[in-house]
C-alpha cells in the first residue's frame, strides 16, 4: 500500500511539473489518503504485535 502511495506521489510531481492541475491534485490527495491509511495500518499493527 506504500507503494501505491508513492507512486501516486510521483504521478502527482510530473504531472504538476507538466502543469496538468487537475490530474496532479487528484494524484496528490490519492497518494495521500493511501500514506495515512498505510500509517494507520502499521500503529494497529504494530500495537498488536506488542500486546
Amino acid at each position: 500500500m506504500l507503494h501505491y502511495a508513492l507512486v501516486f506521489l510521483v504521478i502527482a510531481v510530473i504531472a504538476a511539473l507538466l502543469g496538468f492541475t487537475g490530474i496532479a491534485g487528484t494524484a496528490a490527495w490519492i497518494a495521500k489518503v493511501l500514506f495515512v491509511l498505510f500509517l494507520i495500518l502499521a500503529v494497529v499493527a504494530f500495537l498488536r504485535r506488542a500486546s
